[in-house]
């Protein structure tokens, strides 16, 4: 007769090494992937700055012949673009220029604000020298008059 105590029960599947290690890979890796996907996500550029040097040179930047167009993309779709030219009467040189493109709606409220660069892109302007510029957006805002965006100069960085 055999005694029960001695008679083990053997279990209905066994994990062997290797299963267990590889189950905990896929979760580390899983695991990583979660974080850099859903993590915490960096914290956003600040904002230009409009130094009070660069309020006083303000003047001696002139935009013209500043005109809106609206053209078709390579995959169908509508894009606005913004032409025109930037002009330096004053005495130093201009290695960057951003703009705040503000879009309007039919109020007159600010419904959209873009950041865009105007000189910086192609090399500095130059005293005297005129540049032409191209800013294209092809997400223009629901809600939007359909008239020129207010260009509000929100960042002058010199040579």
């Amino acid at each position: 007769m055999e005694d029960k105590a001695t008679t083990a029960k053997k279990p209905a599947f066994t994990l062997s090494a290797p299963v267990v290690i590889g189950a905990i890979a896929v979760l580390l890796v899983g695991g990583v992937a979660a974080y850099l996907t859903f993590g915490p996500k960096p914290a956003p550029p600040p904002p230009p700055v409009l130094t009070q040097e660069a309020k006083d040179y303000l003047a001696n930047l002139k935009l013209s012949d500043v005109g809106l167009q609206a053209a078709e993309s390579y995959i169908n779709s509508s894009v606005v673009e913004i032409l025109g030219k930037i002009g330096n009467t004053g005495n130093r040189s201009v290695k960057l220029v951003q703009v705040n493109c503000v879009f309007r709606n039919v109020y007159g409220q600010p419904i959209q604000r873009e950041l865009a660069t105007v000189v910086g892109k192609t090399g500095p302007l130059r005293t005297g020298e005129t540049k032409s510029f191209r800013l294209a957006f092809d997400n223009a805002p629901q809600g939007w008059n359909q008239a020129m965006p207010d260009l509000v100069i929100a960042q002058i960085q010199f040579e």
